[in-house]
């Protein structure tokens, strides 16, 4: 499959943003008709942890037979020189086939906008970029015993490198352990995640093979600020190594910002994140901050229509 070429090398990060602008505005324009005739009833039942988060993830998993379409929009922003952007837009389909398992299909689609950063080529595109599957499974139901704790994991392939854009062979999962407490009931909550990400990539250019992980933690907490609005915000430990265990420590950084969950209807729920890079260093570069293996802003916006 050839790459679509759709922003000249001048147009930068900005062509991409107007690009996936019109994407999200189409996704909200053609979300199922039937959201807008719930448009009298509010969220005010118990607090579900499912989407509530941004870059965490809480321990519900919904009941037994619920089906969900998510839309998930990633980006990554700011290298150390130059300009540097890269998108992922990911559209999964979530079923609950058994109680407390849920599963998700997804695909893929991904953007990079790079111009004149150091160690890096500069690259203009959008390709598809994937596939993903996830599997979260509830151990304890916050509801029976108090707290929740739930696991995950999220196998997945992508055909371009998430940082350089590169083509290559990447297989890697994401590894969760979530727990979450209402620590004022049906007011505020708070999670917190185990996070390990390893990666295995060939370079389809070069042949060559290379391994990478990010472990760490993250922590979050969520207040409702009216009946179907909550904010809050979350903070990230991560540290990131070119093996697949923790024996070759590459950098660290440290990430806090807001969280916003907004559920407008009783099927409809929307999440806005924003994370900065307020601490950490790379092993190979001087200057603040881990720049080569982290960006400097991560934002998320997340879009859930159940049925």
């Amino acid at each position: 499959m050839h790459s679509i070429r759709l922003f000249a090398p001048r147009s930068g990060l900005a062509g991409v943003l107007r690009a996936w602008r019109g994407a999200a505005l189409a996704l909200l324009i053609v979300l199922p008709v039937q959201a807008r005739a719930e448009g009298g009833r509010e969220g005010k039942g118990k607090l579900d942890t499912e989407m509530m988060f941004g870059f965490l993830v809480g321990t519900d998993v919904g009941k037994v037979g619920e089906k969900e379409f998510e839309s998930e929009t990633n980006a990554a922003l700011g290298k150390r020189g130059g300009s540097y952007g890269a998108l992922a837009q990911t559209l999964a389909l979530e079923y609950i086939p058994i109680e407390n398992l849920r599963v998700e299909l997804g695909a893929i689609l991904g953007a990079h906008a790079i111009s004149v950063v150091p160690g890096l080529e500069d690259q203009h595109h959008v390709d598809f970029q994937g596939v993903s599957f996830e599997m979260r499974y509830r151990l304890i139901d916050r509801e029976r015993a108090g707290f929740g704790l739930a696991l995950l994991a999220e196998p997945h392939w992508r055909r371009f490198d998430e940082t350089d854009g590169q083509p290559v062979n990447q297989y890697g999962a994401g590894f969760r352990v979530m727990l979450d407490k209402e620590l004022v009931q049906d007011r505020i909550v708070g999670a917190f995640n185990l996070i390990y990400d390893p990666d295995v990539k060939q370079s389809r250019l070069t042949g060559e093979w290379s391994r990478e992980s990010n472990i760490g933690v993250g922590a979050g907490l969520m207040a409702r600020v009216s009946s179907n609005l909550f904010f809050g915000g979350e903070a990230r430990y991560l540290r990131a190594y070119d093996s697949l265990g923790a024996d070759n420590f590459a950098g660290h950084a440290f990430f806090v910002g807001p969280n916003l969950y907004y559920q407008p209807f009783e099927r409809l729920r929307v999440t806005a994140s924003w994370a900065i890079q307020v601490a950490g260093r790379a092993v190979d570069d001087d200057g603040p901050l881990d720049l080569t293996h982290f960006t400097r802003h991560q934002v998320r916006l997340k879009v859930g229509y159940e049925w």
